[in-house]
């Protein structure tokens, strides 16, 4: 029986190329099998078998033993052996690696295990994990708007339009939806940039809104939630190399889907922090330092603002959002405005602007130049609809050649979810006083946005009774982000686990109480500073019994590290 050929020497000099590194092509030797698929008794020529009973380098044997660990019991079904994976953590894109999304990282990896665990019949301190991690409405038990319900199932399955418990209103509106679809069916692909009517209701809500204002449907694109559309817009921000390359200001605390983005897109992102002592506002003398400091290194064209504020739940003033605009326009940035949460205002005294509402009304010296992007999404607002992906973004001042390529961009994901679009439609095209749909839709609206300024009320007042709890006004939006004290002794704990402070303080509230929240530093915070989100989404009897066992446990917690 023939031996197989032992390892080769390491070659120290390819040690550092590209290609089979020398642990590849010694494991290749080992099995007997090279390069183009041939079987071989002998190594290529230059690398040498040692000599049957010639001791073996302690690198030799190294490389020996990871080769028969990890080498399959069996042959691949082309009859080759064991080859290094093409597709490894080294060789895969380096900024994939780099992108973090705390809203569904290792904490709420560790909450599933737990529900897992209940269901098997585990004890635990509690009998179910509340999820306060995610703006998620309905799994939360929000009940869906029933006039939105409607239009979608009349959409997707047109018999229902013979039903007589569908109303009028909901009825014509499926029809003219599906007259407007491919096939009159919305399984059709549609327009990249969404259906033209949908397009076209869009631009009649935003001129509302914006009190007349016009608004071009050609300046509207639909989107895969209102992320999709964010993601695309930095894709078109993003060029150059080294001090030339893109940097975005992002506030600080941040939605982490930005963060994530400008990571894979390997753009530089440009901290600028709220003002915490004053309700999260926003300082342009605070942008100014961050835009400074950043040209040293970068490239800054972008500023992406957030209102109302995820996750820190403040509503900017319209001073603020004149502040912003003018400063975008002396240091000439394309502005980013994350609009979402733009139908839920709960606190006394607080309004929603637009921004494109501000800017035109500001005069052309502004409207005719600043450039801006603006955000939609159906998962949010009243309407709670995450599952069915739908949104939009309009752009205003948009070079007409880079709009071309925004054209080109949306092209090739085909359409967003046109079920998604549907359902869009319906919330900018909402029934009218006069409506058969009207009443039901008015007072279910109404019911959703009482009980989450109740919520967002609740929250704040709860936590700031609390000692070792600093809790802003919640005044839109759907989270709050309270500051939390963690003793010197936890902090110490937290580091010799190699935890953030307030990572190590939400994994121990969710194994003792089964409440999942999102640390702080997910979103960002000021160094010395701790936080967490929580979503004031859970029905009002649920959100009074987390609060509770939230406040006994950071007492207990306080003594157990004081």
């Amino acid at each position: 029986m023939r031996r197989s050929p032992g390892p080769p020497e390491p070659d120290p000099q390819n040690a550092h190329r590209g290609g089979h590194s020398e642990a590849c092509t010694t494991q290749l030797l080992f099995t007997g099998f090279y390069t183009k698929g041939l079987v071989r008794d002998s190594p290529p020529p230059g690398r040498p078998t040692p000599p049957h009973g010639t001791q073996e380098s302690l690198l030799d044997r190294a490389l020996r033993a990871r080769h028969l660990q990890a080498r399959p019991t069996r042959m691949a079904e082309n009859g080759l052996g064991w080859r290094e994976k093409v597709l490894n953590l080294e060789s895969m894109n380096p900024c994939i690696k780099k992108v973090e999304y705390a809203v569904r990282g290792p904490i709420v990896t560790r909450a599933v295990q737990l529900e897992k665990e209940l269901k098997e019949g585990a004890k635990k301190p509690f009998t179910e994990v509340i999820r306060a991690n995610i703006g998620d409405a309905q799994a939360m038990g929000q009940k869906p708007i029933t006039f939105l319900r409607q239009v979608c199932a009349l959409c997707m399955y047109p018999e229902l339009l013979n039903d007589p418990n569908f109303p009028k209103d909901a009825k014509e509106k499926a029809r003219k939806l599906l007259e407007a679809c491919g096939g009159n069916s919305i399984g059709a692909y549609s327009a990249s940039p969404g259906i033209d009517c949908i397009r076209r209701h869009i631009a009649d809500f935003i001129e509302r809104r914006d009190g007349g204002i016009p608004s071009n449907p050609d300046n509207i694109f639909l989107s895969t939630g209102a992320s999709d559309a964010i993601v695309t817009i930095l894709k078109l921000l993003v060029s150059g190399e080294g001090r030339s390359r893109t940097g975005v200001l992002i506030p600080i605390p941040q939605y982490p889907l930005y963060s994530a983005a400008l990571a894979e897109l390997n753009a530089v992102q440009i901290n600028y922090y709220l003002d915490e002592e004053n309700c999260w506002a926003l300082d342009v003398e605070e942008l100014r330092r961050a835009l400074n400091e950043a040209r040293r290194h970068c490239r800054p064209r972008a500023l992406c603002l957030i209102n109302p504020g995820n996750p820190t739940g403040q509503v900017q003033s319209r001073k603020c959002i004149e502040d912003v605009i003018h400063f975008a326009w002396e240091e000439q940035l394309f502005l980013l405005a994350d609009e979402v949460y733009q139908d839920n205002i709960y606190a006394k005294g607080s309004q929603f602007h637009s921004f494109k509402k501000v800017l035109f009304e500001m005069g052309p010296k502004y409207s005719g130049t600043v450039e801006l992007a603006s955000f939609y999404s159906i998962s949010k607002g009243f309407m709670g609809e995450c599952g069915f992906r739908g949104g939009y973004m309009e752009v205003i001042n948009m070079d007409p050649g880079v709009q071309q390529q925004l054209s080109k961009l949306v092209s090739v994901r085909l359409c967003p979810p046109v079920t998604g679009q549907m359902v869009l439609d319906a919330v900018v095209n909402r029934p009218e006083p006069g409506d058969p749909s009207y009443p039901q839709f008015k007072q279910e609206k109404e019911a959703v946005l009482a009980a989450l300024a109740e919520k967002a009320r609740l929250t704040e007042e709860t936590l700031n009774r609390a000692p070792g709890f600093r809790c802003n006004p919640v005044q839109g939006a759907m989270y709050a982000f309270p500051r939390i004290q963690l003793p010197p002794r936890a902090v110490e704990a937290a580091k010799a686990q190699g935890q953030a402070p307030d990572m190590f303080f939400c994994l121990q509230l969710l194994e003792e109480t089964g409440i999942c929240v999102v640390p702080g530093s997910g979103f960002g915070q000021k160094e010395g500073t701790f936080h967490f989100r929580m979503t004031i989404l859970p029905p009002l009897e649920k959100l009074q019994i987390l609060l509770q066992k939230l406040t006994q446990f950071h007492a207990k917690f306080l003594r157990e590290y004081s």
